[in-house]
C-alpha cells in the first residue's frame, strides 16, 4: 500500500516558508471556529518509525496553533495505576473535549502493533483486536471526535541514521525525540514491526476513519503535508460535517404486533419469610465479604449495574451490597443526566473512568444503559444512536470481562400498582420526599414504552460475560436477597 510514499516529496525553503504562511492563518481561523462551536473534538494521532520527527511534527503544530486550545497525550509503558485498569481506560480517561485538539503520540494502535510485531498476538487474536479497535473508531467519529491518524514513513537505514545522529558517543540524546520502538534492536526486528505496521494500516483505514501516510525524509515537506492535513480535518470538523449517510436496519418487528414483555412475565408475588430474613442476609454478606477479601480478587475487579423501574428498591439493594463491602474498596456512582464536561466527550466516557482498580468494587446506581432507556424513550437520542449503542454497550462490557472484571447487571421490576403505592408512601413522608420527582410521575405514563425498551435491552446486551438477572421487586427483602445471592454465586464461581 502507498507505493507513492516511497517516491522523493521535496519542499524548497522558499515553497516551505510560503506554504507556512498560509497554513498559520487557516489554521488559526479553523481552530478558533472549532473551539467556539464546541461541537467536535479532534484527535491527531501521530505514529511512524523513531527517526521520522514524530516529536518535531508535535512542536511544529504547537508553533502554528493556540497552544492554549492543544493538549498533548503521550502514552509509554503503563503506570502501575494504569495497570490495574482495563487497558483503554487511559485513553477514555484524557479523551480531548469538544472545541479542543489532542496530540497523541503512543495511541491505540501503538499498543496493538508492539504486541503483534513482538509476536505475543496470533493472527486471529490480532483481528479480532483490529476489528473492535475500528468499532470503537466509529463509535468516536459518530460522537463528534474527528481522527486524523498519521503515520510518518521513513526508510528504515534512513531513520537509523538520524537517530545515531542524535546521539552522543555515550548514547544519550543531543536533543529531545520521541522514542517508541527501542526494544526492536536489529533489521529483522525492525523489518517484523514493519510489516505488522502495514498490516494494521491496511486492515484498519476506513472510509471514515482512513490513515495519512506521509513521507517523512524531507522535514519541510513532512510539516507541510500534515498541517494541511489538520486544516482539512478542522474545516470539515467546523463546518459540522456529519457522519455518513446510513440506510436505517430494522431490527423489530412492526409495532402494531404483540410484543410481549419480560418484566410482565415475571412472578412479582415472589416474597420472603420475614422471619428468616436477617440471619438469610448476614449470611450472604458474610459470603461477600469473604469473596471480595479474598486474594483471588485482588487480580479482579467488580462492577455491578442496578437498573429497574422508579421506587423498585435499588437504593435499598445498593445500601445491602455496601455493608458487605470494605469502605475503602468500592465506591457508588449514582448516574443523572449528563454534565458540561460529560456532554463534551463521547457518551462512554464518564462510565469508563469510574472503572474501579483491580480489587475494587464499583456499583452504579443507573448506567451506560440510559441511552437505550430513558434517552430512547423521551427521544433525547435519535435511533440511530440508540441502536448503536447496544453494540458499543456489549464491547465495552466485553473490555472489562476480558480484562479481569466481573460485570453482573440487575433489573428490578415491580408492577403499576405497587410503584403507585411507594409514590404516595413517598410523598407522605417528609423524609422520603426528595426521592420523587415530577420525572417520576411522568415516567409512569410511558410505563410500556419502558417495557418494549427493557424487553430489548435485555435482548440485546445480555451476554456470556455480562448477563442480566430480572429480579422480582415486589417484595424488597426478597428483591435484596436475590442480588446478593447473585454477586456471591457469580463472584465464588
Amino acid at each position: 500500500m502507498f507505493e507513492s510514499a516511497r517516491l522523493p516529496h521535496v519542499m524548497t525553503k522558499e515553497e516551505f516558508e510560503a506554504a507556512e504562511a498560509r497554513l498559520r492563518e487557516q489554521l488559526l481561523d479553523a481552530q478558533f471556529e472549532v473551539a467556539e462551536q464546541k461541537r467536535a473534538a479532534v484527535l491527531v494521532l501521530i505514529n511512524g518509525s523513531d527517526g521520522a520527527g514524530k516529536g518535531e511534527v508535535v512542536n511544529r503544530l504547537y508553533d502554528w496553533l493556540d497552544d492554549h486550545l492543544v493538549e498533548t497525550l503521550s502514552y509509554g509503558a503503563p503506570t502501575d495505576e494504569e495497570r490495574a485498569r482495563p487497558g483503554s481506560w487511559r485513553y477514555w480517561r484524557d479523551m480531548t473535549a469538544k472545541g479542543r485538539i489532542g496530540l497523541v503520540l503512543g495511541s491505540w494502535h501503538h499498543r496493538l502493533l508492539r504486541n503483534r510485531a513482538l509476536r505475543r498476538l496470533d493472527k486471529n487474536a490480532y483481528d479480532n483486536m483490529l476489528e473492535e479497535m475500528i468499532r470503537a473508531e466509529e463509535m468516536l467519529r459518530l460522537e463528534g471526535v474527528h481522527l486524523l491518524k498519521i503515520w510518518l514513513q521513513m526508510d528504515d537505514d534512513e531513520a537509523q541514521k538520524r537517530l545515531e545522529k542524535l546521539r552522543e558517543s555515550n548514547g544519550s540524546l543531543r536533543r529531545p525525540a520521541v522514542i517508541e520502538w527501542s526494544e526492536f534492536d536489529g533489521s529483522k526486528a525492525r523489518a517484523r514491526l514493519v510489516d505488522a505496521a502495514l498490516e494494521m494500516i491496511e486492515k484498519t483505514s476506513t472510509g471514515d476513519a482512513p490513515w495519512a501516510v506521509v513521507p517523512a525524509a524531507d522535514p519541510r515537506y513532512r510539516d507541510a503535508a500534515v498541517g494541511d492535513l489538520l486544516l482539512q480535518t478542522l474545516q470539515r470538523a467546523a463546518a459540522g460535517a456529519e457522519a455518513s449517510p446510513r440506510t436505517r436496519a430494522v431490527a423489530a418487528p412492526a409495532s402494531d404486533l404483540p410484543r410481549p414483555s419480560l418484566a410482565s412475565a415475571l412472578d412479582l408475588t415472589k416474597e420472603h419469610d420475614p422471619e428468616t430474613y436477617s440471619q438469610d442476609l448476614r449470611a450472604l454478606q458474610r459470603r461477600l465479604t469473604e469473596a471480595t477479601t479474598a486474594k483471588t480478587f485482588r487480580d479482579r475487579g467488580l462492577v455491578i449495574v442496578f437498573e429497574g423501574n422508579d421506587a423498585a428498591g435499588k437504593g435499598g439493594a445498593i445500601r445491602r451490597v455496601r455493608e458487605a463491602l470494605d469502605p475503602r474498596r468500592f465506591r457508588v456512582h449514582g448516574v443523572a443526566a449528563p454534565t458540561d464536561e460529560e456532554r463534551a466527550r463521547p457518551y462512554l466516557w464518564r462510565f469508563w473512568r469510574n472503572i474501579p482498580r483491580r480489587g475494587d468494587v464499583a456499583i452504579f446506581d443507573r448506567s451506560w444503559y440510559g441511552r437505550v432507556l430513558v434517552e430512547r424513550v423521551e427521544g433525547f437520542a435519535e435511533p440511530e444512536d440508540w441502536m448503536r449503542a447496544y453494540q458499543e454497550i456489549n464491547d465495552f462490557e466485553r473490555q472489562l470481562g476480558e480484562t479481569g472484571y466481573l460485570v453482573v447487571k440487575f433489573w428490578l421490576a415491580i408492577s403499576q400498582d405497587e410503584q403507585l403505592r411507594r409514590f404516595q408512601d413517598r410523598e407522605a413522608k417528609p423524609f422520603k420526599r426528595y426521592k420523587l420527582t415530577p420525572d417520576d410521575w411522568r415516567n409512569r405514563e410511558k410505563w410500556e414504552l419502558y417495557e418494549q425498551a427493557m424487553t430489548e435491552m435485555v435482548d440485546r446486551t445480555s451476554s456470556r460475560l455480562a448477563p442480566w438477572t430480572l429480579v422480582e421487586a415486589n417484595d424488597k427483602k426478597y428483591a435484596r436477597l436475590k442480588a446478593l445471592r447473585t454477586i456471591v454465586e457469580r463472584l465464588e464461581a
